[in-house]
């Protein structure tokens, strides 16, 4: 099976100009964006809350969740994220995804414009 990733600028909320660009899986299992702890550092975010998840193995795993702006394609929007561990991965989350208006298509492994409705 292909992988799809893409690349974001992921931008601090409160201090926009801290920003970083870099390359994320597209995961359709995921709710929210994961950023590891480097890009969380790097970005100055806080956290909200904490969430539990549960991972494909059943494990359980407790983490933050703070704001941050995700840029794709010229479209920028408010997003909550995972401030991750230290080796967490960049993933991109279907809550983004659909946010911002696009699906995946599995068999191309493209993003593509959703079909939306009110």
């Amino acid at each position: 099976m292909g992988l799809t990733k893409v690349k974001l600028e992921i931008s601090n909320p409160i201090s926009p100009k801290e920003k970083i660009i870099g390359d994320f899986l597209v995961d359709s299992g995921a709710f929210y964006i994961v950023l590891p702890k480097n890009l969380v550092d790097k970005l100055g975010l806080k956290p909200s809350f904490i969430q539990e998840f549960s991972l494909a193995d059943g494990t359980t795993i407790t983490r933050p969740i703070g704001n941050a702006y995700v840029t794709f394609q010229g479209r920028k929007i408010a997003s909550p994220v995972v401030l991750g561990k230290e080796n967490d991965s960049a993933l991109m989350g279907v809550l983004s995804l659909e946010a911002l208006g696009l699906i995946l298509d599995p068999f191309e492994r493209k993003l593509h414009p959703a079909k939306l409705t009110l």
